[in-house]
This record gives structure tokens, sequence and C-alpha cells, in this order.
């Protein structure tokens, strides 16, 4: 046991650099990063979040630069996926975003529930399908409607559905808590998104009661999965905490509590590259604010809010601007064991990437070279970008296909 404590002990100071000249750690790595295989597991598919991480390479990042008990900070949680893995493996968790939405789908997927709770989720599955009847009544909201939530949610194609989603958040919101009620919203959220989100052809109204009920199971098992994987780490009592902010700034809040993470690993957008994070596509590709009614949330602005910038802006100058003003606050809570892991991608990689990196050294921030990657002409770690539901993806291999992993820590 003397040997093993040592060991550990002394690879927990390691720098961060040193941690990346573990070729076989790092080896691993990079088939993580580039593995495409379907999102699966924990509770990763309690929503298709937009460019989202791949668990397994979340996990080899955490497990290579962290130990148990450390904290991971996601900066742009997004769809939670750090935090989810964090705690999996009995880390300490911190994310925040500046959408409404992602913290509270990243609420949902990092809650940790009692048996007893996990009890009541099974009992509500069971028979949540139930509750979706075209000839009885539905309660709309009616704030949500006046602000123009239900957009699009109207039409001869769409009303049946948006009745469905009404009886069954109706259900969701009679669970007995705030947590059990934020889960019941998920399921719903989960289905509705499934319904509706860029389909050419929405299903009917009994299709989404089995789905319903089918994601509603799964989801619990996931929950289950959760809550047993974070009771192996019981003895580091793992936590996780979702702030609704924008990053910029944050070090004001002191969301670690004064302690610098030992991991920064997260996805900031894309420069340049359009992703919707808060709308919905239906009825021939319109919008719609739906998935904020549902989780009961409220939505912030326009594309640009939740994109640091507009994409359409010359040179991406405010794009540029924003992170700046992000990155610096990343650096002021990080000390020089904090290893920085970045997924980004570009719409114009030759251009966009070495002012990404100017940024990242005005903010304090020394790139890491990564070892032993032959076949990447620059040495960095690029991945093509799979399942993606963008413009990406209709347009094949153009740049904005491809992602670069920076690897970062902070100057003396």
């Amino acid at each position: 046991m003397a040997v093993t404590t040592r060991a550990r002990f002394e690879t927990a100071y390691l720098e961060p650099a040193d941690r990346l000249k573990d070729c076989a750690a790092f080896d691993r790595l990079v088939d993580a990063a580039r593995d495409k295989t379907r999102v699966t597991g924990l509770t990763h598919t309690f929503y298709r979040y937009p460019a989202r991480f791949s668990p397994k390479f979340v996990r080899q990042v955490i497990e290579q630069f962290t130990d148990p008990g450390d904290l991971v900070f996601d900066p742009f949680m997004g769809g939670g996926t750090t935090l989810v893995e964090a705690l999996a493996l009995g880390r300490h968790a911190v994310g925040t975003d500046i959408s409404s939405l992602a913290t509270f789908i990243s609420k949902a997927k990092t809650t940790v529930f009692s048996d007893r709770e996990l009890r009541i989720l099974e009992r509500w599955a069971r028979h949540v399908d139930g509750q979706i009847n075209m000839r009885t009544q539905s309660s709309a909201s009616p704030q949500y409607q006046a602000a123009g939530y239900y957009r699009h949610l109207n039409s001869a194609d769409t009303w049946r559905l948006r009745k469905s989603i009404e009886q069954a958040l109706t259900s969701a919101t009679q669970l007995a808590s705030t947590r059990l009620q934020r889960f019941g919203r998920c399921v719903v959220l989960r289905t509705a998104q499934w319904a509706l989100d860029g389909r050419k052809q929405l299903p009917t109204v009994p299709e989404f009661r089995t789905n319903l009920a089918a994601f509603a199971r799964e989801m619990v098992d996931g929950s289950k999965d959760l809550s047993a994987a974070v009771s192996t780490h019981h003895a580091f009592g793992p936590t996780s905490t979702c702030y609704n902010n924008s990053v910029i700034g944050i070090e004001a809040q002191d969301p670690c509590g004064g302690v610098p993470p030992r991991l920064v690993l997260t996805s900031p957008p894309y420069p340049g590259v359009h992703v919707l994070y808060h709308r919905w596509q239906v009825d021939g590709r319109k919008e719609t604010a739906a998935p904020f009614w549902i989780s009961n949330s409220l939505d912030g602005s326009g594309a640009a809010y939740y994109t640091l910038g507009d994409r359409h802006a010359i040179d991406n100058w405010t794009y540029f601007e924003a992170l700046q003003g992000a990155l610096n606050s990343i650096a002021r809570i990080c000390d020089r064991s904090t290893t920085v892991v970045q997924v980004v991608a570009f719409s114009n990689p030759d251009r966009q990437l070495p002012r990404y990196l100017e940024v990242a050294q005005n903010a304090g921030l020394v790139e890491i070279s990564a070892p032993h990657l032959s076949d990447d002409t620059d040495g960095r770690l690029w991945r093509t970008i799979p399942n993606r539901k963008w413009h990406a993806k209709m347009l094949g291999a153009i740049p904005a296909s491809k992602e670069v992993v920076l690897f970062h820590k902070k100057s003396l």
C-alpha cells in the first residue's frame, strides 16, 4: 500500500507536460479522441446537445491528468459530459455555461439519486406514457406561450405533439421534489427533441408515447449507473456544481471555492462555425425555443449570445475579443499544476488557429507540445467530427469538420 500511495503522490505532482510524455497513456488518449462510436453510458444520452464531447475522450483526459478527489472545471459545460465523467471517476466537478438550457441539462445529468428516489422514478417511468391521450385536455404554459416559446408548434402537423408534450410535462411536474421534476422534464425534453428537431416526417402520437416510456426507463437506468459509479468513490465524496453564468468574469464568483482546478477540460464555441445551441428546427427548418419552455428555463438571446459573437463578423473580431475575456478569467483561477485541455474547430484554421493561440498566450497560457504525433503535420492532435447534426456534416470534409485538441498550462 505504501508503494501505491507514494506512486500516486508523485504522479499527482507531475507537471502537465510530463504527463503528456507517458507515451502509452497518450496513445490511449489519441485513440479515445478519434473514437467514432455512438455516445452511450451513464447519463450521456439524456439529451443530444450540439457539438458534444466524446465521453471516451473525456474519461481518458480526466484519468491522465487528475486523480480521485481532484477538481475538474468546464467553463463551457454545454451538455455536461465533462461533469458526468468527472463524477463517475470520483473527481469533484464544477461547470458554468451562459445557457440556462445547458445548465438545466447538466444538472439533470449530474444528479446522484438515492435508492428511494430511483424507486420513485422507476414507478413514474412505468406509467408516464399513460398520460398521453388526445381525448383529454392538456395544460398549456401561458407565460411561455405569450413569450413566443410555442412558435411553430401550433400547425396541423405539430399540435398533437405539442399537446403530448404538455401532458407529459404535467406528469413530470407532479413528482415530489425539484430533483425528481428536473429528471421528468429532461425525459420529456429528450422525447420532444427526438420527435421534433430536424424531422422530415413527424412521428405519430402512439410513437411519441412509446418512445417517452422507453426513454424514461433508459434514463432511470443511466441514473442508476451514475449513482453506482459515484458510490464506489465514496471516500472522496465527489460533488458536482453547475452555474448559469458567462465564464467572462467568473473568477469574481470564485466557482471553484478558491481551489485551483487540476484540470480545465472544455470545448468553447467555434469561431465562424454555425452551431444551433439554443433552438430546434421544426416544420421545414423553422426555429423554435420549445426546449426552454420544456426545461422551465429562459432563452438568453440570439445565436451570437451563445457563441462568443456573430459568426458573420469580419475576421471574427467579436469572437476573439470575447475569447480573450474568457481565457483571462479561466487563467486567473488556475495555477501551474492545472492542465487546460480545449477542443475546438475553425471555419478557417490557417488564419484562426494562430490567432486562437495568440489569445491564449495573452491570457498567460503556454501551449504544451504533444509527443509522437507523426501523422499530424503541425504536431497537434486533430480529429474528424463524427455524428454531428450541423452544417459541417452536411457539407462534408470542410475545415470545420475537424477539431483540434489543445493542451496548455499557466505560465510563470
